[in-house]
Formats: C-alpha cells, structure tokens, sequence
C-alpha cells in the first residue's frame, strides 16, 4: 500500500455460471497456483452440495454466510511512547468482506476428511445458520475490540 495517494480497486468480473462478484472472489481466493479452473470446480461442486442439502439457491445462501461472518470491529496496533496498544477500529466494507471470505476458506481447510468442495458446503452452511469456526473467530475479534475499548482514543 503506498503512503501517499489512493489505491486504484481493479473492478472484478462476475463468474460465468451465477453472474456474482462474491462467488467470484470466492473463487479467487480459494484458488492456488494460479488454477483458476480448479477453483471453480471447487467452489461450484460446493454450492451444488449446498443446494442438494438445504433446498435454496445457493447464491443466496453463500451470501447470508458471508453477511454472518463479516466483523464490525477489529483491533490495529498503534505504537505510542514505546507501548504497543490494541487499538479497536471500525472495518470498512471491502475488507469486512475480504476476512470473511479467507475466514470461511481457513475454516473450511481445517475441517478433517473428506474432499475440499465437500469441506467448503459444509463451512459456509454452518456460517449462514450462524454456528462453526468462521463464526467464532468473528466473535473473538469482536471480543477483543470490546476489551480494548480503553485504548480507542489513540484510533488515528
């Protein structure tokens, strides 16, 4: 990130199959060395095992797991007078969403057994009801935004 001046934001093509951009990202950020086409079949054999088991569009399911798992607050390090603080700040939406997406990815890598698309339904079925691994660790950083409150004064 530059210290000076705006970060341009590459605007994301929707995927082919569902025309949605979280879908898309989803596919990028499951994506590793470069095999996109992997990705995509992983993602989509996924959302085709979640709408197997739950009976909604997929989509729509996808996008109440991102929604539950995005966080409101999280803490930054500030340095003052040779004291490192945690320091509570408000996440803007484009990386609420970007740390719900890895945090359902990281969740769903964790899982034991069975394949990755398997792995992946699971997670994000289990974030759309509010329950699983993504959800706690989005209640964690909340938790420690609420502990640190003392030291909002130093948010920059």
């Amino acid at each position: 990130m530059p210290r000076r001046g705006q970060v341009i934001r590459r605007e994301l093509s929707p995927d082919a199959k569902y025309h949605s951009e979280i879908v898309a990202r989803l596919i990028n950020k499951v994506m590793m060395w470069g095999k996109k086409t992997t990705a995509e079949g992983v993602v989509y054999d996924a959302l085709n095992i979640m709408e197997q088991q739950e009976s909604k569009a997929p989509v729509n399911i996808l996008e109440q797991a991102v929604k539950n798992a995005t966080p409101l607050l999280e803490v930054k390090p500030r340095r003052v007078g040779g004291a490192t603080y945690q320091v509570p700040v408000e996440v803007r939406p484009d990386r609420g969403l970007s740390l719900a997406i890895r945090w359902l990815i990281k969740s769903a890598r964790a899982r034991t057994g069975k394949s990755m698309a398997e792995k992946l339904a699971a997670e994000l079925s289990d974030a759309s009801k509010g329950q699983g691994a993504t959800i706690k660790k989005r209640e964690d950083t909340y938790k420690m935004a609420q502990a640190n409150r003392a030291f909002a004064h130093y948010r920059w």
